[in-house]
């Protein structure tokens, strides 16, 4: 009997086909369901704002860490506002930049509730590692920055100051908010570009690339990720390298990790193709 006349493979498509008719929509309702799922997430970060706005000089504070460790002692760091509603204003940032960070975990479960009735059971089950690689990706290149790029910069620039008792002195007095902006910038830009390996192994999953395109692609890629680098970071070698170097090791792990993904679907699909020729 042929596959296009197999009573089991059309009673499996005929199960698929029914799951997905089951969790069709009108326009409408898809609409609404977005709204609500706006709403619980904003309603999240406001929440979270509010909370976070009291605790705001402690989280500046805790942004100052690679500052500190660059300048040697808290002692040493001098921070300014020029305007009276300057510092205000950054601690509503800080405020909004820490609460949109702690709702990631509600942004993403509303992400999911909204596209998982679209998707095939396997489907849903196949993107929820990728809900979990993201957050954990973000922190490690918050960590690279935190940790290792931010007190290597801050130094470097430190180092320009010119102290002369005899003569002109000129020291690093930097402002809140820019230091704000500096951090702020330096964090999103590594946490982002560190998801590099969860978007292209889920492009490996449903088959839109494979280990020989990102092989092919790779010299293109150096030149990106050199030109990224100089656009996101500070015009400083430390930042530009500290950005640079991960990227380029996350492309060739993320060679290793789509072979192996791209692996699993081949082999997915010729058991697929086996079952459907018996």
């Amino acid at each position: 009997m042929s596959a296009d006349t197999d009573p089991k493979t059309l009673g499996n498509e005929t199960d698929s086909d029914d799951e997905l008719k089951g969790s069709e929509a009108p326009l409408v309702e898809h609409l609404a369901e977005l709204r609500k799922r706006l709403i619980y997430t904003v309603i999240a970060i406001a929440i979270l704002f509010v909370g976070c706005f009291f605790f705001a000089d402690q989280i500046y504070n805790f942004l100052l860490g690679p500052f500190i460790a660059a300048a040697g002692t808290p002692e040493a760091v001098r921070l300014i506002y020029t305007a009276p509603q300057e510092f205000f204003f950054t601690k509503l940032s800080v405020a909004l930049f820490a609460a949109i960070f702690l709702a990631f975990p509600v942004i993403a479960t509303q992400i999911y509730g909204f596209v998982a009735p679209g998707l095939y059971k396997n489907e849903r089950m196949a993107f929820l590692p990728y809900l979990i690689a993201t957050p954990i990706c973000f922190l490690i290149g918050a960590g690279v920055v935190y940790y290792g790029v931010m007190p290597l910069a801050l130094g470097f620039f430190l180092g320009m100051q010119q102290v002369d008792p005899g003569g002109v002195s000129i020291e690093m007095v930097t402002r809140v908010s820019e230091y704000l902006s500096l951090i702020m910038t330096l964090l999103l830009a590594f946490g982002i570009c560190f998801q590099m390996p969860v978007i292209l192994t889920l492009l490996a999953q449903v088959g839109l690339i494979g280990e020989e395109h990102l092989k092919k692609w790779r010299k293109y890629a150096i030149v990106a990720v050199i030109a990224l680098a100089a656009f996101l970071t500070p015009p400083d070698p430390i930042s530009q390298i500290g950005l640079a170097l991960p990227l380029l090791l996350l492309y060739e792990l993320s060679i290793i990790a789509v072979r192996h993904v791209e692996k699993r679907r081949l082999a997915k699909e010729a058991a697929l193709q086996k079952d459907l020729e018996s």
